[in-house]
């Protein structure tokens, strides 16, 4: 299989190799689920609706950030390699 088929199929996920990989990310990622799990403790079942909206509303503007800035970082990477051989061939 090609990359560009793994890249189609799903088969490549940077953000999860970096995230497995990344300590910090780990430990904060804990941080977060304990401090939330003490706050949630002391929440009404109304409270917890409408953390449970922010987390949605939170995830997808996470969402929208990551494909922005993966769509950025390939079309910046195409136009480095575009750039690159144009100046080889101009030699």
């Amino acid at each position: 299989m090609t990359i560009l088929e793994d890249l189609w199929y799903g088969n490549i996920n940077p953000h999860e190799t970096f995230l497995i990989q990344n300590r910090q990310f780990k430990h904060l990622l804990s941080l977060m689920g304990k401090s939330r799990d003490k706050l949630t403790d002391t929440f009404t079942n109304q409270q917890k609706e409408l953390l449970e909206k922010y987390d949605d509303a939170v995830n997808e503007i996470h969402s929208l950030t990551e494909q922005s800035a993966f769509q950025y970082g390939f079309s910046l990477g195409v136009r480095l390699v575009t750039e690159s051989v144009s100046t080889q061939l101009a030699t």
